[in-house]
């Protein structure tokens, strides 16, 4: 009988240990399942595949009552090869950011509730691409395996027509802007012109034409002999013998 009590105080122990772990343990799962559904989606509401998910699950008695056609087929598959476009986008988008988050986590930057939302986000997109996939191959075989290579094409020629949308809009501004910058550089140049047209002449410019200097010759004997070249006239003055233009100044020999 002693046996018997002195081993049931070890088992009840373990069993008090066991079923605590297993009350926390399932309790945190609760709270962290609850916590990981309030956490704010990666991406906003998929409205593309809410879109296709109203077309195809229209009220055919409805319908017929308003008195519309059922949804052609056509359109549906319009609708799906746009929900596979955004799909595209938005995986392009997970995986560009998939690297820097890491880091980020690794180095404490962010919180777990962040890297949370990110792996929920991968996930709904993986489920997304295997709805994708299997909905283009109930309407045609196989079409599972290109309809993203179709979707990407679609993408590619939506961003080439933004861009050139956004390239068209920025024309007019760019005319006006040319404009203007034509004017004021012509205004410029036109006020260089006048300034230069209308620098004043320098003094030596006005002045009429530098006297030639008295030059000294040598005469006979003794006695200097001044010479003036008169420059004033047209021509120089004639001497009364006919000759040059000098003029001999000074006292001759008695």
């Amino acid at each position: 009988m002693v046996n018997w009590l002195s081993l049931a105080v070890p088992f009840a122990y373990l069993g008090i240990l066991i079923g605590s772990l297993a009350t926390f343990s399932s309790l945190y799962r609760k709270r962290k399942a609850h916590k990981a559904a309030s956490l704010e989606p990666w991406f906003p509401a998929h409205l593309q595949r809410d879109i296709y998910f109203s077309l195809l699950h229209l009220d055919p008695s409805a319908q017929s009552e308003k008195k519309t056609p059922a949804v052609p087929e056509s359109v549906l598959k319009a609708a799906l090869l746009r929900r596979a476009s955004e799909d595209i986008r938005r995986i392009l988008a997970l995986r560009s950011q998939k690297q820097a988050l890491a880091m980020l986590l690794q180095r404490g930057s962010i919180g777990d509730d962040l890297w949370q939302r990110f792996s929920r986000a991968e996930k709904e997109m993986e489920e997304e691409v295997k709805d994708v996939v299997a909905e283009a191959n109930a309407y045609v075989q196989g079409w599972g395996q290109t309809i993203f290579q179709s979707a990407n094409e679609m993408m590619q020629n939506d961003i080439y027509r933004q861009r050139m949308a956004e390239q068209q809009s920025k024309v007019t501004e760019e005319k006006e802007a040319w404009s203007q910058k034509k004017a004021t550089t012509k205004e410029q140049f036109m006020k260089e012109l006048e300034e230069g047209s209308e620098t004043p002449q320098t003094p030596a410019q006005k002045s009429s034409a530098p006297a030639t200097p008295a030059a000294t010759v040598q005469g006979s004997d003794d006695e200097p002999v001044l010479v003036e070249a008169e420059t004033s006239g047209n021509s120089a003055a004639a001497s009364p013998g006919g000759g040059g233009g000098k003029k001999k100044k000074g006292k001759g020999k008695k």
